[in-house]
């Protein structure tokens, strides 16, 4: 195999006996991993033989990917060490992934657990499936595991499930997406590619910038487009909201003093506003115990051997 590995490494405070149960029970598994919709083990004849399963994740569209594995546990007794290897293929002809295995490490250390993995596939359409997969696939993948790898550990560490887990994520990242794409907006359209449509006559009517209104709607216009990326950029952080709710406020204060008749029309500064601050209110609220991949330690190696495959 010449594409590289997949590592995911994250500390976790927990039981070796309770972090075992959640990654290797196929019910609790598939509550918290993003690559897997439904795990089901196949019955087996004895405990010492290697399990297998089948797996089926939904990618969106009503499209399914399925496929078979098998798992292999080892050092199960043991409190300070264990390790579970195994091996995936589908036959699907969509499935970009033709067949892979890895590994699974758990290692104790005082009150927390160094919970890993490492993995690596192969995959099918030639050229322009390992381009895709390079530049595309793996790296989604490897971000999904190391996003559900803090999922298992919030779950675990602050009892939160994670489907709840999961609708907040939901929540903050799309109050933080409406928030970006309004500011983005009230900066390029009305003050920057249109000021002479309201903002300009507000602007003189207020009359704090006598001569030069049309250059400081074009320096607000660029500001608020740097809030709305701003915002991206560190939506994790409590102060880019509570700064976009006094921003709101200090924009909206000199205008109901100046043009106190707007608020009389179906659409006013305020509709836009109190909107805009209960976004920000919810994605502050929301940001508490979000995952974070960047939490894990992440790393790519070249050879596939400690994957499981040969």
């Amino acid at each position: 195999m010449n594409n590289k590995s997949i590592y995911v490494e994250l500390e976790i405070k927990g039981s070796m006996s309770e972090l075992w149960e959640h990654t290797q029970n196929p019910l609790l598994h598939e509550q918290w991993d993003l690559r897997f919709t439904q795990i089901r083990y196949l019955p087996k004849s004895h405990s010492a033989s290697i399990q297998k399963f089948l797996y089926e994740t939904r990618i969106g569209f009503g499209i399914k990917i399925s496929g078979t594995g098998e798992s292999f546990q080892t050092n199960t007794a043991s409190a300070c060490y264990r390790k579970s290897s195994l091996t995936f293929a589908s036959e699907q002809p969509i499935s970009l992934i033709r067949r892979g295995g890895g590994y699974w490490k758990y290692e104790a250390h005082a009150h927390q657990i160094t919970f890993s993995t490492l993995y690596s596939y192969q995959t099918r359409f030639g050229l322009a499936g390992s381009l895709l997969d390079r530049f595309v696939f793996r790296p989604l993948f490897g971000y999904a595991t190391a996003w559900s790898f803090d999922r298992l550990r919030i779950w675990l560490e602050e009892r939160i499930p994670p489907a709840v887990i999961a609708e907040r994520a939901i929540v903050h990242y799309l109050s933080v997406m409406l928030l970006m794409l309004m500011w983005c907006y009230e900066g390029l359209v009305p003050k920057l590619l249109f000021p002479d449509a309201g903002e300009l006559a507000v602007m003189q009517h207020i009359g704090w910038f006598d001569g030069i209104e049309k250059t400081v709607i074009g320096l607000l216009g660029a500001a608020e487009i740097g809030l709305g990326l701003l915002t991206v950029g560190f939506h994790r952080r409590r102060w880019i909201f509570t700064l976009q709710m006094f921003l709101l406020l200090a924009l909206t204060l000199p205008i109901a003093i100046a043009e106190p008749e707007l608020f009389k029309s179906p659409f006013h500064p305020l509709t836009l506003a109190l909107p805009m601050v209960g976004l920000c209110c919810t994605a502050m609220v929301s940001r508490l115990h979000l995952p974070q991949a960047s939490r894990c330690k992440r790393a790519y190696h070249k050879s596939a051997k400690e994957s499981g495959m040969s």
